[in-house]
């Protein structure tokens, strides 16, 4: 009789229980960890400043739309700035799983973030510097996505997460431009 193939990419459950009680000081991080957790920490608060800026933008623009649509359009930029303050948060947490400590000092704040804070302006130039952030971020945590691999899936996974909500919000100010200009630029 033929003898299974071993699956020798397992480990057995009594070198699991032993490594699992050494270095228990690192929290969440195991010797099974593939990343360079340095490496992990320095882009996870790129994310958390990027996310903090798009906080402030989207607030600054919630308090300060005008016009006859404003209220409407001020309640989406609210609630986009609770979902970056989400997916900030997310990141701020994986960073002290992976045993940093998130950087949420205004010093510096947009040096360390990939997208700018903006300005005023009309609601139409408000919600055109929303999706020139919103299309920055996807790009950027595409990049990311592609980095953290298989080499930190949790990472991986909480990233795709973010990027699906921040692609939901291009195309949901791609959807305000139209509204508000008439013409769509998607073919």
């Amino acid at each position: 009789m033929a003898k299974a193939p071993e699956n020798t990419f397992l480990t057995d459950v009594q070198t699991l229980r032993e490594r699992a009680r050494k270095s228990i000081e690192q929290g969440a991080l195991t010797p099974a960890y593939q990343g360079n957790v340095k490496t992990a920490i320095d882009l996870l608060q790129t994310v958390v400043a990027t996310e903090l800026v798009c906080v402030l933008r989207y607030t600054m623009h919630s308090i300060s739309v005008e016009g006859i649509t404003s209220e409407s359009v001020a309640a989406e930029f609210a609630t986009h700035a609770k979902e970056e303050r989400a997916h900030m948060m997310w990141a701020a947490e994986r960073i002290d799983q992976l045993g940093g400590i998130p950087n949420l000092s205004p010093e510096g704040l947009a040096t360390r973030s990939a997208s700018e804070y903006g300005q005023g302006g009309n609601l139409v130039e408000m919600v055109r510097q929303n999706l020139v952030a919103e299309r920055l971020v996807i790009e950027h945590y595409r990049e990311l996505i592609r980095y953290f691999a298989d080499h930190d899936p949790t990472t991986r996974i909480m990233l795709e997460k973010i990027l699906a909500e921040e692609e939901e919000h291009a195309t949901d100010m791609h959807d305000l431009l139209v509204a508000h200009e008439g013409k769509p630029f998607l073919s």
